[in-house]
């Protein structure tokens, strides 16, 4: 606590000590994850803006994806890089309120949007002559606009709640501003806590049901179905799945296993965290720009360009 500036200052305790020149190696390779993470999502989003053969509701939505983890990294990773080079890794509490706003806004975004992809593939298999009806430019920005504004809005509240908590520990078990948030309190908060249970419904676990639900629908009709189905659902479903899988073991770490203040070992929890904002949003322009039929041959026309020069 800094009376003098009335800021309040919260230690982040989830860095390991290590000798300095292999901070600046880390922060190397830290660095250089960022910047590919950057490259592969970009690159995604920039061949799905640039052709129109791709301006498909699917297609919109993975752009929307990985926007959505453009921002969630660039929350997380310049702070992360400074901290490894520090002596002392400290955040204001505003500062680290801040990012966890915008953390579990991005991860509440991620669930709606992989709820409307398996929509949008649910009309497609199972319902392709109503799909020009069903899926029009109006529903996709309905979409789009509502995974972004409905997590904003019940974090908006959350974040209100916890503006007014008094603080009795000032020692984050992290790296980054997560739902540790909770444990620091003087008097665990029931308000806070049964909020948090609602959100965590409303933004996590109903539209994970939704996809399951979608998914396995999805199944059952393409088995019953032609070949061709079967394949065009193993094409395009395959891909959101791998997604859906990595993110959900991401989420079940960083709510259940941090919230229930699980004990382990400092350089586990370093190496799960570092995982948590690695994997997901280095992996996901990768899967898509593999398994995704189009986007590979969109990819692999800019590769040739860019040879040829």
């Amino acid at each position: 606590m800094d009376d003098a500036f009335n800021v309040t200052y919260l230690t982040l305790d989830g860095f390991v000590n290590i000798d300095i020149k292999y901070r600046y190696l880390c922060f190397v390779i830290m660095l250089t994850v960022y910047i590919l993470i950057l490259c592969f999502n970009c690159t995604i989003v920039c061949l799905i803006l640039k052709h129109k053969s791709l301006h498909e509701p699917m297609y919109i939505f993975i752009a929307a994806l990985l926007i959505n983890s453009v921002l969630f990294t660039t929350n997380i990773y310049p702070k992360l890089l400074l901290d490894v080079l520090s002596d002392k890794q400290i955040i204001s509490y505003s500062a680290c309120l801040f990012q966890w706003f915008i953390y579990y806004s991005l991860a509440g975004s991620e669930f709606l949007l992989l709820a409307a992809m398996a929509y949008d593939r649910y009309v497609s298999i199972c319902k392709p002559l109503q799909y020009s009806t069903i899926m029009r430019k109006s529903t996709v920005s309905m979409f789009l606009a509502s995974a972004w504004i409905v997590p904003v809005c019940e974090m908006t509240v959350s974040a209100a709640l916890y503006t007014n908590i008094k603080l009795c520990s000032y020692t984050l078990k992290g790296t980054y501003c997560n739902s540790s948030l909770y444990t620091l309190q003087c008097v665990r908060s029931v308000v806070i806590y049964l909020y948090g249970v609602i959100m965590l419904l409303n933004i996590g676990v109903f539209p994970l049901l939704f996809i399951l639900f979608t998914y396995t629908r999805i199944l059952i009709i393409s088995y019953r179905s032609c070949k061709t189905v079967r394949r065009k659902a193993a094409q395009t479903c395959l891909p959101h799945l791998l997604v859906l899988i990595n993110f959900c073991c991401f989420i079940f770490y960083d709510v259940i296993i941090v919230r229930l203040e699980l004990e382990f070992a400092k350089l586990v929890c370093l190496i799960m965290t570092l995982q948590t904002i690695l994997y997901h949003p280095l992996f996901n322009p990768i899967i898509y720009g593999v398994k995704m039929k189009e986007i590979s041959k969109k990819l692999k026309s800019l590769f040739s360009q860019l040879k040829s020069h």
